[in-house]
């Protein structure tokens, strides 16, 4: 979005927040060193799912007046949004999807008939990988796949970082580790049986606890939880581990996810070792560096190889830039802009 607002206004309008205020209301937060504003809507919490819409749909029109001069694109990443926006006159509407996210762990039951609408509105629909746009491209007549993109050159920075986040620099050596939700899509028993298999392996993983209770999490002396760590701090915790891990459970939430980890791991210069996720198997199952294994024994192996691989032979980095090249923002925001901008010209001539 950083990159569209260079040449229009964006405006993020996030999922409301319930608060104790009698009334309904929004606060406006500038993204430093960018022309993106956040809107965060805060709803009284014992309001109604009616008035709550209403109240939304009010506040997105008082939006639209502040900062919109035209006639704005809508782009919507969750269906959920579409039931307050649906009134609004649009140049056009872009439907980016980036998870089934009816298949999530408590999704709420009207989100599959929001889709339906949305993508009867949407004039361009983006998916987030190979098995979103085989899912979503007989439901729509212009749907386009962009599978994960990376920064490269921030994650790249974890290949020349020497300064070990304090949290991480007391945990022993070699450490695997996850950055990410953590939740109903990790194989729970799957890293148990692997921290048990490799007591000297450190096996670390940073991001929050969601849909779960942290209780579940598995305990060990080798499993580490840090919790959710800024964009700006990744690159720092992965330059100290040896591999990345990737350990997903094969389930309803899982089907259709395309990692975005995948790439900024291997930006990162780190190996990867990954359960066998369609998208993943489907994009980066030739790439050196990306084991693909099935149960606790090959995962624990893999983990060896990995090990070995960081250590011994980096000449896989070249195959692995290459790769990258042909998967930076500035190629995606460009080909997307495109798309856009061939939806809003068709309005403009109707």
């Amino acid at each position: 979005m950083e990159r569209f607002s260079c040449d229009r206004p964006v405006v993020f309008f996030e999922e409301f927040i319930p608060t104790d205020h009698h009334l309904a209301y929004f606060e406006v937060h500038c993204f430093e060193g960018t022309a993106v504003k956040a809107i965060r809507p805060r709803v009284p919490h014992w309001w109604s799912a009616s008035e709550r819409q209403t109240a939304l749909s009010r506040l997105l029109d008082e939006v639209l007046a502040l900062f919109c001069s035209n006639k704005p694109v809508l782009w919507f990443y969750t269906p959920l949004m579409y039931g307050f926006a649906r009134h609004v006159d649009a140049q056009a509407v872009v439907y980016d999807c980036m998870d089934e996210l009816a298949n999530f762990k408590f999704a709420p039951p009207e989100i599959k008939h929001a889709e339906a609408e949305l993508l009867s509105r949407a004039d361009v629909v983006f998916t987030g990988g190979k098995s979103l746009f085989e899912a979503k491209n007989d439901r729509h007549a212009n749907v386009h796949c962009f599978p994960s993109s990376v920064d490269v050159a921030h994650f790249s920075a974890a290949r020349v970082c020497d300064a070990a986040p304090a949290d991480q620099a007391s945990i022993g050596s070699p450490r695997f580790g996850y950055v990410g939700v953590i939740d109903e899509r990790i194989d729970l028993e799957l890293v148990a049986s692997v921290a048990r298999m490799r007591p000297n392996y450190s096996f670390v993983f940073v991001g929050p606890v969601v849909k779960i209770l942290p209780a579940d999490l598995p305990q060990g002396a080798n499993l580490h939880y840090l919790g959710r760590k800024s964009y700006l701090e990744l690159p720092a915790y992965l330059s100290g581990w040896h591999a990345a891990l990737m350990p997903f459970a094969h389930n309803d939430a899982t089907r259709y996810i395309s990692p975005t980890k995948t790439p900024e791991y291997l930006a990162a210069g780190l190996p990867v070792v990954s359960t066998r996720i369609a998208d993943v198997v489907s994009g980066y199952g030739q790439i050196p560096g990306v084991f693909l294994v099935d149960g606790a024994t090959q995962f624990a192996e893999a983990c060896d190889e990995a090990c070995r691989m960081d250590s011994t032979d980096t000449t896989w980095r070249a195959v692995i830039d290459e790769k990258l090249s042909q998967s930076s923002w500035d190629q995606t925001f460009a080909r997307m802009k495109v798309l856009v901008e061939r939806a809003v010209a068709r309005e403009l001539h109707v």
